[in-house]
């Protein structure tokens, strides 16, 4: 970093353009790319793909892995090099198949992304450019407005009414103005008024800036380097710890148990400590990592190709676990194409009857200030535009205080020839708030004390019809320029009547969402009236309003009940959405949030799920977790469907690894400490697990009952203890079954027990499978074509395994008919126990 620009807001604009070597015009694209492969990609994060080499090695950094490799290695110094290889070769195909399926899966993570980028216009050789943010470079000029994130550390180099969020960088709640100038090199970030920050975005105004640092070398950057910041962890994610803690617990004390006993039983140390560790491996489902990697994947890359793009993939999950959906009214229950109805004196006419001189003076009013801003783009001056054009050739502008969220308007200074003119438009509230006096339909101008219950009440007629109210005003003023201090004094010339009608099909949609478990709520700065109107036309049953008024006098702990029962939160301010989505987190619900504008970030980042569109501005774009290429509550109802199978099926992989898998292991602990040998030899245990394994990890192909579909489900830790017992109970009590008949029955030799063993274990939890993936019956809920197909084959690799020259290799031997035969029996009365006590389990226990 230059030293000189270390205090760069205490420099003039010239200093730091000579500083960072660039100029007002901007740089050239050469030099720009030489400038980026010096300075590196303008990111916080790694933007450098994980090799394959490492993602390999992370297969075996667990630390069991780990020991049981050295062991392995040590025996072949010590005792069998034969099943030492064995065992490495084992440990190395599981790696392999983790390996295939991450890979996999981070590459298409990847694509995914990008296809959600947000972009920053900077000046290339004097031409303006959108190009990636990663890709600014120290001594772009880039150009900013209402929306844009900012890319990098900056000096303002001029502005125009321009206000930032600074509250993710400095914690401040209101936007701060800024301008260019010189500060003392002293001064705190928070006071610092002609600096931009990385991390922070425009709220209004325009800007040209200089970028002084990126990335790292940001003050954001110098932040989350050292609080190493992560994104806070999901339920799911926060689900899946708890159970990895859960079995760890169970594993270790096990496995100290057993190799305790097996000592003090004058056992061999060294097979006793690999017997030991084999057991860990089975009863540790190693998988899990990569089967919920290549589950998440799997489930994005179905969800891009309906419209819905995943930025970060344990969202999934609680998009399908998600039972409240919170949205903006524009674009999603409406068509989101504001429309002008007409143009309403302050009597109450319009001007489609062409009877009220005044009302077409609104119109003409309205139509000058849309059609000469040029600060935030918006729909609704476009619409104005688009209604009815003007010659307006006689009024020149001279001034603009651009439109935002704070004072919700937008005011223009116009030079005539008799006068200047200051035309103001904006939310009727605060359009009255500048108001002193009231224009009547006679053209006369009277205060405006007296009138403003009625001008409230024709407003609520409006609103009452479905139409929203724009305020009009306006105020000679004489002088070239002005600020927002002037928007004061004002005369009241009308109203603008707005609408924007209901989606069609939209009642549908949101009662197939209410079907799907989840309760939608409006939030919107509209009127009460409005809002209850929309709501009525799209069918939500029994709308219970609260207004933002009536929310700020609310406490904290009333309004987690108020919102449980309120669907409709209208004349909401900005800062308000954020303490809504708190409050219903609060009162236990899962929260996903739909947002596309500037004043939606906070919230986006408040709620479970943040979701955006990708026409959304890049503040809202950068905020969300997921974002849909069509801002359609259709594409939403499918990325739920699809969010739900990705979260049922991860669930599949766990139930398996905590029933057949854990019993069977669980049983062969027990009995190793009653048999004079080993029920199963380390690599034996080891290549039971990795065979099990092998049919799980089509699960992500797996179909899903539509009962699992239908109402969101969330990660239940006690749910998931109560079926281990169960299921692997029941596994164990056929596993003594086994080992009863194998010893008191068919008086099995050791390896014709460790045979006879091996077959029924793998062949049962192969086949459990597909009894524990379905709440139906294994009849009626058809598996997936892979899930099926791996079952199959890893149950005629097991039976054949015996009769092949891998077998003495192995420590297996070929078992007379009679023993094949009663074991098949054992496994069929096992499928069979399992269905029955599925049945009961789910019956009893509510998930």
């Amino acid at each position: 970093m230059n030293p000189q620009l270390a205090t760069f807001w205490s420099l003039s604009t010239d200093q730091v353009l000579e500083q960072t070597h660039s100029e007002i015009a901007g740089l050239s694209r050469q030099d720009a790319k030489q400038r980026l492969s010096k300075s590196g990609a303008n990111s916080l994060k790694r933007t450098r793909k994980s090799s394959a080499w490492i993602l390999l090695l992370n297969q075996f950094k667990s630390p069991i892995i780990l020991i049981l490799i050295v062991a392995a290695v040590l025996s072949i110094f010590l005792q069998d090099a034969l099943d030492a290889i064995i065992i490495l070769a084992i440990v190395l195909i599981s790696g392999l198949l983790g390996f295939w399926q991450e890979r996999g899966a981070s590459n298409a993570v990847e694509k995914l992304l990008a296809l959600v980028q947000v972009k920053a216009t900077v000046l290339r050789d004097g031409q303006a450019q959108e190009i990636l943010n990663e890709e600014v470079v120290p001594g772009d000029i880039v150009l900013l407005s209402a929306g844009k994130n900012i890319p990098g550390d900056c000096l303002v180099l001029e502005s125009k009414d321009l206000s930032v969020d600074e509250a993710a960088l400095t914690g401040e709640t209101y936007p701060v103005d800024k301008l260019s100038g010189v500060l003392p090199a002293d001064t705190g970030l928070s006071q610092r008024t002609n600096s931009l920050y990385l991390g922070t975005n425009v709220i209004s105004g325009t800007a040209k800036a200089v970028v002084v640092h990126t990335g790292k070398e940001t003050e954001f950057g110098k932040v989350s380097e050292r609080l190493k910041l992560r994104p806070a962890e999901t339920e799911f994610e926060r689900g899946l710890s708890q159970f990895g803690y859960f079995l760890m617990e169970v594993t270790l004390i096990l496995v100290v148990l057993i190799f305790v006993a097996n000592v003090y039983l004058k056992r061999p140390v060294l097979e006793s400590f690999l017997f030991s560790l084999a057991l860990a491996v089975g009863l540790t489902p190693q998988l899990l990592p990569a089967i919920v990697s290549v589950n998440l994947a799997r489930g994005a890359k179905k969800m891009a190709t309906k419209q819905v793009i995943v930025k970060r993939l344990p969202a999934i999950e609680n998009f399908g676990s998600m039972n409240v959906f919170c949205t903006d009214k524009t674009g999603t229950l409406t068509e989101g194409a504001v429309r002008i109805h007409s143009a309403v004196d302050v009597e109450g006419r319009d001007s489609i009857g062409g009877d009220s001189p005044q009302a077409n003076r609104v119109l003409l009013y309205a139509y000058l200030n849309a059609a000469s801003e040029s600060g935030y783009v918006n729909p609704i001056d476009t619409a104005i535009r688009e209604y009815k054009t003007f010659d307006i050739s006689s009024y020149q502008k001279l001034d603009e205080v651009p439109y935002d969220f704070n004072r919700k308007r937008l005011s223009i200074l116009f030079k005539t020839e008799s006068t200047h003119l200051i035309v103001t438009k904006g939310a009727l509230k605060n359009i009255l708030e500048v108001c002193s006096t009231v224009e009547t339909a006679e053209g006369k101008t009277i205060d405006i004390a007296d009138q403003r219950q009625k001008l409230h009440q024709q407003a609520e007629d409006l609103g009452s019809k479905g139409f929203r109210a724009l305020g009009v005003a306006y105020r000679d003023f004489n002088q070239a320029s002005f600020t927002k201090g002037d928007e004061t004094n004002m005369t009241f010339l009308g109203y603008l009547a707005l609408f924007d009608p209901p989606k069609a099909g939209i009642a549908d949609t949101l009662q197939e969402l209410q079907q799907l478990g989840i309760t939608p709520k409006m939030i919107t700065g509209d009127s009460k009236a409005v809002a209850m109107s929309i709501i009525q036309q799209v069918g939500l049953p029994t709308p219970k309003a609260l207004t933002g008024s009536e929310l700020e006098k609310l406490s904290d702990e009333a309004l987690m009940h108020r919102v449980q029962e309120t669907n409709v939160f209208a004349e909401v301010e900005p800062n308000q959405k954020e303490r809504i989505i708190i409050a219903l987190k609060k009162a236990g619900n899962v929260v996903g949030y739909l947002g596309d504008g500037i004043n939606d970030a906070s919230a986006l980042h408040a709620a479970d799920v943040g979701i955006s569109v990708d026409s959304a501005v890049d503040v809202a774009k950068e905020a969300a977790d997921i974002v849909l290429m069509q801002k359609d509550l259709n594409v939403l109802v499918e990325g739920v469907k699809e969010g739900r199978v990705t979260f049922a099926n991860t669930l599949k992989y766990i139930f398996m690894a905590t029933s057949a898998n854990f019993g069977n292991m669980f049983s062969m602990a027990g009995i190793s400490l009653f048999l004079p040998f080993l029920p199963l030899l380390p690599s034996q245990i080891l290549l039971t697990n990795l065979l099990t394994d092998f049919p799980e990890l089509t699960i992500a192909t797996d179909r899903v009952d539509k009962q699992l579909i239908n109402r969101p489900r969330r990660m239940d830790i006690k749910f998931i203890r109560n079926f281990m017992i169960v299921f692997g109970l029941l596994s164990s009590i056929f596993d003594y079954l086994t080992f009863g008949v194998l010893l008191l029955l068919l008086h099995a030799q050791p390896e014709q027990f460790r045979t006879g063993w091996f077959l029924e274990s793998v062949i049962s939890a192969s086949l459990v499978v597909l009894v524990i993936r379905t709440r139906q019956s294994i009849l009626k809920s058809k598996p997936g074509k892979y899930l099926l197909m791996a079952t199959l084959a890893t149950i005629g690799i097991t039976l054949i395994i015996p009769w092949t020259p891998l077998a003495t290799l192995l420590g297996f031997q070929p078992l007379p008919l009679s023993f094949v035969l009663v074991l098949g029996a054992i496994v069929g009365l096992y499928i069979l126990c399992a269905e029955t006590v599925k049945r009961v389990f789910y019956s009893r226990v509510k998930f």
